[in-house]
């Protein structure tokens, strides 16, 4: 929980920089607080990233996405927050090169991920089929009831997080988590033993504090 803790205080970090304190005038600060909740994030933490944000001694964190393969070419797609980009991918290639995988350059992933807003709600008795029909006027392409959580999943495309938040809202859906995912269309299957090996990469990858996200192709 630590791990989660970290990355959300960051993000509450970058929320309040690119936009305002106030979540009734930052739509992603209110999806990141809304995170906060889902994941039990004590108020002390949310409180402290909240003051480190409007900090005029806060460093400068930085959006950096690294890309390259894994073994048996496997897509690896890592999301960071950094406030020192020499040293992270330097970090990241390392993991790279000790676990069988090479970095690449920025892009080279663009024809294998792509990047959803995802919002997960709970059902307010809307019907299903309808609820997916409204959706799709504000940038919607999959709406589906999750069976094992009980919530309503909604994926849209990346540039529709704000309007399809504004439509939840303004209709009483209490949102549960909202982000943004790294959708591949392509998979790869492979034996136990090679997926052990790629998952050893991504763990390995993950446990850096710079590294918020890691995507993958793997089935």
């Amino acid at each position: 929980m630590a791990k989660v803790f970290t990355r959300i205080g960051k993000d509450i970090v970058l929320a309040i920089k690119n936009g305002t304190a106030d979540p009734a005038t930052n739509s992603r600060l209110r999806a990141v607080l809304q995170n906060a909740r889902a994941a039990n994030m004590p108020k002390e933490n949310v409180e402290r990233a909240i003051k480190r944000a409007t900090s005029k001694d806060q460093e400068d964190y930085k959006e950096m996405v690294y890309e390259g393969y894994g073994p048996h070419g496997i897509a690896i797609l890592v999301e960071s927050t950094t406030d020192n980009p020499t040293r992270t991918v330097a970090n990241v290639r390392s993991y790279f090169n000790k676990l069988g995988g090479s970095l690449g350059t920025t892009g080279m992933l663009d024809f294998i991920f792509e990047r959803k807003c995802i919002f997960k709600v709970r059902n307010n008795g809307s019907e299903l089929e309808d609820l997916e029909l409204e959706l799709i006027d504000f940038g919607a392409d999959e709406v589906f009831l999750d069976e094992e959580s009980g919530l309503i999943f909604i994926y849209g495309e990346f540039t529709a997080f704000g309007a399809l938040q504004h439509y939840l809202e303004e209709n009483n859906f209490e949102i549960v988590e909202a982000d943004f995912e790294r959708i591949p269309n392509d998979v790869k299957t492979l034996t136990a033993e090679q997926a052990a090996e790629v998952e050893k990469l991504v763990e390995r990858i993950e446990e850096d504090d710079d590294v918020q996200r890691v995507f993958h192709n793997m089935e």
